[in-house]
């Protein structure tokens, strides 16, 4: 049996078993003090010291399982992995990776990152040494015109690969003050009237359905809604706690008073359902950051459990770890998206689109652009602005020369 460990950042490394694995050493892996299962990337993770390092190695070779020759001690039975691709390469996006992480950029935010240095790294064919200005601009024309990407994408590439040269390549900005910026033109966002609302909820049904509901009734993006615990719904005061939103920040939204049974009644299935799991020898839950490691047992707490949980448990064949993440975006994405079609809504609309119609309707109803932008999460008011076309009516309150005829 081989083990693998491998840097993971933020003070910690992971434990593979590249071959297979047996209880016997699933069982030396817990008994570490400070291990942490990441639930998302599968594999556990053990805290970057020496102590800790020592007691895992120990605990192995106290299994027997692997074939230690005299005097070379547990550490022969274990190897770390090879970094992926050119050594320089894989070396450059595991220092991202550190430095996306210290700063605590969001799990999406640092792939996509990683996703743009790759791809530039890879495109460029030299030393990451060698890489400035001058191929930052010929990425991106490339980008813009054989890939024929938008504006908006290309300004992430560019915040990828600017952060990369600033805070992992030490280049100084001045040095990258001429780098290529798309200009982003106004886009007025696609908005469901309140009559192709219902018409397109009602074509979805359960799970789905209750969650096309709380996303035109919150504004929540449909992440923020799919990430909710139960722990974030306050029944007594009416609002909801989205937290880690975009930015990582956290928001109060209203909690429609329509939705407040069916809430209820929906929890009491997830209840069930966890209680379930607990009987079965699982029901765990993933915690943010290091909570895992703080509470213990905080991962069995019903309050900790998702709000709206995957249909099946994951099985790790690696572990034979079992649990339940919260529902898959694409689930829901699909669901909208035929639901559209089946409403005779011709309009390239999506879940964001209930975001958009909750916004658009309620400056429609007289709210203040301030009050929609709290809810919404936005930082800069002028993002709000955005909605604002339904104030200045335009062609719409222009009768046609055709109409008086």
């Amino acid at each position: 049996m081989n083990v693998v460990l491998s840097h993971y950042g933020e003070g910690y490394f992971s434990v593979q078993f590249t071959d297979g694995f047996s209880p016997d050493a699933l069982s030396a892996v817990r008994k570490v003090s400070g291990r942490v299962w990441n639930n998302e990337r599968k594999l556990w993770l053990i805290p970057e010291r020496r102590s800790s390092c020592n007691q895992l190695l120990e605990k192995l070779y106290e299994t027997g399982l692997f074939n230690v020759e005299s005097g070379e001690g547990p550490a022969s039975a274990v190897r770390t992995s090879p970094s992926p691709g050119k050594e320089t390469s894989g070396t450059e996006l595991s220092r991202l990776h550190e430095a996306l992480a210290v700063r605590h950029y969001s799990p999406r935010t640092m792939e996509r990152y990683e996703k743009w240095v790759t791809d530039f790294l890879a495109a460029s064919g030299k030393e990451p040494g060698l890489l400035g200005q001058c191929e930052i601009n010929t990425y991106l024309e490339r980008l813009a015109l054989k890939k024929h990407v938008s504006a908006s994408t290309q300004n992430q590439a560019l915040a990828a690969l600017l952060f990369y040269f600033r805070f992992v390549r030490n280049t100084p900005v001045d040095k990258l003050s001429s780098v290529i910026h798309a200009k982003k033109k106004p886009r007025i966002p696609v908005v469901f009237s309140r009559e192709e609302v219902g018409k397109v909820i009602e074509k979805l049904d359960g799970t789905k359905k209750l969650i096309a509901r709380l996303l035109y009734g919150t504004g929540m993006r449909l992440n923020e809604a799919l990430s909710l615990r139960i722990q974030d719904l306050d029944f007594d005061r009416g609002e909801i706690i989205v937290r880690h939103g975009k930015g990582d920040k956290d928001r109060h939204v209203m909690l429609p008073q329509k939705l407040v049974p069916e809430l209820r009644a929906h929890i009491e299935q997830v209840r069930k359902l966890h209680g379930k799991d607990l009987s079965e020898g699982w029901g765990e839950a993933s915690l943010p950051d290091a909570l895992a490691a703080k509470y213990p047992s905080g991962c069995r707490e019903f309050k900790w459990q998702w709000l709206f949980p995957q249909k099946n448990r994951w099985v790790n064949a690696s572990t034979g770890e079992q649990g339940r993440y919260h529902m898959d975006e694409s689930l829901m994405q699909r669901a909208v998206k035929q639901a559209v079609l089946e409403a005779g809504v011709n309009k390239n609309a999506s879940c964001h689109t209930f975001r958009h119609s909750f916004a658009t309707h309620l400056l429609e109803a007289g709210y203040d652009i301030r009050t929609i932008q709290e809810l919404l999460g936005h930082s800069d008011v002028s993002t709000t602005m955005i909605y604002t076309h339904v104030l200045n009516r335009g062609a719409c309150g222009v009768v046609s020369p055709l109409d008086r005829l």
